[in-house]
């Protein structure tokens, strides 16, 4: 079984937007509401929890939630009579949880660098330079900006090990995989980074708890859920992960491949082994082979530029390459004001797409496979294929996080055992071909042009 909640309450996106347009926060209650509101409609339509052999579930990356003390005694405690966000609304010391979409913490990024040595040494550690998204540089921001609320902290959760933490009914390890996205955690030893805590706020190894494979079954269910819903009292609770670790579990990438993933953000990432972290983009520990990684990079403003089609190519501040505007050139390389409106589309794609080539040509790739909302137009995907001139593959699924956390649930029953991610998802389907190169788009010619846009 997979878990994926929406719930979008009094928010735009599921978001809160804050003046500064850098800071952006969800109620993490509206989370535990979201659960809440999932499973009562799965059992109204008579949905059998008897049968779920195990759980696991995919969580946007980056985001944390901030446990109140003595949350854990009622976690514990679930009164099976009740809903959720009843029994848990005054458990947390922060209410609003920054989310990946958060840019405001440029301040404790510097910080954290100079700490460590410089952006280099802290990628060669924690797989990335700082980011203003990543959960570290975000609790840095909680500790200096509101000390009471940290003060009253006793756990830090990632979104993923907060969501895996309702259904045990006790706080959930951080998995590896997700761990990673924190500027937290050594991926190489695979544990907290001393230096990287010290930098962040005191007493942070204890408010994160320990580590867990992201193969790991944690424990099972909460009786909450048996005597309400009817699972089985020997359901497993399989560490969940991010969201773009789920995806490669999803898309059932092999080492060499490469995805795309078409989402609220745009990201590529592929299975590597023997990482070399660089200050730009990603290194991650993999979800489902404790011995190998991922490479990733990351693109926030692509669906918000594609959906408004209005030619602002960088709505907000992105994240690789790191700035915001709109900025349009000719074929010389001159700057230009504006362009026809199917030019514009066009090479608002195009050149998306000419990003992802550049970043995934450093890491080298075998086959590309397409996932997220946007692998279901398959003139994007024409625009992708032609690009990379390659072709592409996707599965039915357009939601491979949500559908990797259930191979994940299966893996994990058996990965104690040896079996591996791959022998036991044998069965699965296979990918299937989408588009290929459009006959002449070889011969068009990529030009490295170096230019300077002030920010």
């Amino acid at each position: 079984m997979a878990i994926l909640v929406v719930f979008l309450g009094r928010t735009h996106g599921g978001v809160h937007i804050h003046a500064d347009k850098l800071t952006v926060t969800s109620p993490a209650l509206m989370w535990v509401k979201a659960l809440d509101v999932l499973l009562e409609k799965m059992r109204n339509t008579g949905f059998d929890f008897s049968r779920v052999k195990a759980i696991s579930g995919s969580g946007q990356q980056h985001g944390s939630v901030f446990w109140r003390k003595g949350a854990r005694r009622t976690l514990n405690q679930l009164d099976p009579q009740k809903h959720l966000h009843h029994q848990l609304q005054e458990c947390f010391a922060v209410r609003d949880s920054p989310v990946w979409m958060d840019s405001s913490t440029s301040d404790q990024c510097q910080c954290l660098e100079t700490a460590v040595g410089g952006a280099q040494r802290l990628a060669d550690i924690t797989g990335s330079r700082a980011y203003e998204r990543f959960t570290g540089n975000q609790i840095a921001k909680i500790y200096h900006s509101k000390p009471k609320e940290f003060s009253e902290t006793e756990r830090i959760s990632l979104i993923s090990s907060f969501a895996s933490s309702l259904f045990l009914g006790d706080y959930a390890a951080i998995d590896y995989s997700d761990g990673s996205g924190m500027n937290l955690m050594d991926i190489f030893e695979k544990q907290w980074s001393r230096v990287c805590l010290d930098a962040a706020a005191p007493q942070l190894a204890e408010r994160l708890g320990d580590l867990t494979p992201s193969t790991a079954v944690l424990g099972c269910v909460s009786l909450y859920y048996t005597e309400r819903y009817g699972f089985a009292e020997s359901c497993n609770v399989v560490a969940f992960t991010g969201d773009n670790p789920g995806s490669l579990a999803g898309m059932r990438l092999r080492e060499g491949d490469l995805a795309v993933s078409l989402g609220t953000s745009d990201t590529v990432f592929l299975w590597i082994r023997g990482p070399r972290p660089s200050v730009e983009g990603h290194i991650f520990c993999n979800p489902v082979d404790c011995s190998a990684h991922m490479a990733l990079i990351c693109e926030c403003v692509c669906v918000c530029a594609r959906v408004s089609v209005s030619g602002v190519y960088f709505d907000v501040m992105e994240i690789t390459p790191p700035f915001a505007g709109v900025h349009r050139f000719n074929a010389e390389g001159q700057r230009v004001s504006c362009c026809k409106r199917d030019m514009e589309i066009r090479a608002l794609i195009e050149g998306q797409f000419l990003a992802k080539r550049v970043h995934a040509e450093k890491l080298g790739y075998k086959i590309m496979l397409a996932t997220g909302g946007a692998s279901s137009n398959k003139d994007i995907l024409q625009v992708l294929s032609d690009v990379f001139s390659a072709p592409v593959y996707t599965i039915d699924v357009t939601n491979s996080a949500c559908l990797g956390c259930a191979y994940r649930a299966l893996h994990g029953l058996e990965a104690d055992a040896g079996a591996s991610f791959t022998e036991t998802l044998r069965n699965a389907p296979e990918p299937q071909l989408a588009v290929r190169p459009a006959p002449g788009a070889q011969e068009v010619q990529i030009h490295n042009i170096t230019i300077h846009i002030p920010l």
